[in-house]
């Protein structure tokens, strides 16, 4: 059976129902402006860490150190906020309520989806400025530097990442251990959103950041590889068979553990993503995702938001089925 502070049946109902919620009003600036996610709460106070601790004027030992001090802490500190709030949950009369609301913050199903929406849009119109606006919130690329070919590719590879750290990752954490697994995620994803970047200030300030990473995020990568496999089925024109051959190209990719399921992704709109490019006056030497095509052009924006929605649907009753019969 589930962990005693997992919920059981009654987490696995109020996740269906927070997925629900977010579908529907997820990306609201209202609401990401009052009501911030925890991984927007854990990345500002890891940025302001970063300022204080990260100083070039301390060894790479030191720096290290102090980085890892930091993702521990954070992890060990959102596992056990989770736990009392999974403990308090259960005594307060709208407890149900209060959980209801942190879980739903904890999911973005529908920012991606918006995004590449207004994305689309954009490129249809004409509006690269627009377009490479509207692609922002999933990259952490340069926008300025992205064509409408590179535009389209930074949307696809934001919305295979979103799918792991959006919807699959705090699900299948959320489904197992409660909201002590759901807040740890969301520390550690915090975390590595911020420091956890091989370049720069961050190789050694981020190292056990970017391992933590690396290793929570592991099985959420092999099940949305999974989903997006499965979605496959049921998209026109996706090519189930080239995306399970392309997903060798996410082996020991720079990406990490999100490179396999972006791999997976762009095989089957027959794409490459990722590869080298230049950023402002750097340029970076990556390999390719998938063996497509590098020139995506907006269509590519629409498969990818039929992909993304039906893997989330396949997601959501892959992981709820798992947890009824763990229940059972």
């Amino acid at each position: 059976m589930l962990l005693p502070f997992s919920g059981g049946v009654d987490a696995l109902l109020l996740l269906i129902i927070a997925m629900v919620l977010d579908a529907c009003i997820g990306d609201s600036g209202l609401l990401r402006r009052f009501l911030p996610g925890p991984v927007d709460l854990v990345s500002r106070l890891v940025a302001m860490l970063d300022r204080r601790l990260n100083r070039i004027d301390r060894s790479d030992a030191v720096r290290q150190a102090r980085g890892a001090l930091v993702a521990l802490l954070l992890l060990l500190l959102g596992g056990l906020i989770g736990f009392c709030l999974s403990v308090l949950v259960r005594t307060l009369p709208a407890g149900g309520v209060l959980e209801l609301l942190i879980v739903t913050r904890c999911l973005t199903l529908r920012l991606p989806w918006g995004a590449l929406g207004r994305t689309v849009a954009a490129l249809e119109g004409g509006n690269a400025e627009a377009a490479r606006q509207a692609v922002g919130p999933l990259t952490d690329r340069q926008l300025w530097s992205l064509d409408d070919h590179g535009t389209v590719r930074a949307g696809v590879e934001g919305v295979a990442r979103a799918l792991t750290h959006g919807v699959v990752a705090p699900s299948l954490f959320y489904a197992l251990f409660g909201l002590a697994g759901l807040l740890g995620w969301a520390a550690i994803d915090g975390t590595a959103r911020v420091i956890g970047h091989h370049a720069g200030r961050y190789r050694h300030f981020g190292a056990t950041a970017r391992r933590l990473s690396s290793l929570i995020a592991l099985p959420p990568a092999l099940l949305s590889t999974l989903v997006v496999l499965l979605a496959a089925l049921f998209v026109p024109r996706a090519d189930l068979v080239r995306g399970m051959s392309d997903m060798k190209t996410g082996r020991g990719h720079p990406m990490g553990t999100d490179a396999l399921p972006i791999a997976a992704f762009a095989g089957v709109l027959g794409l490459s993503v990722a590869g080298p490019r230049r950023e402002g006056d750097r340029t970076i030497k990556e390999p390719w995702l998938g063996s497509g095509r590098a020139r995506a052009v907006p269509r590519d924006l629409r498969a990818a938001m039929a992909l993304y929605a039906t893997a989330t649907l396949i997601a959501a009753g892959l992981i709820v089925g798992a947890g009824l019969l763990a229940v059972g």
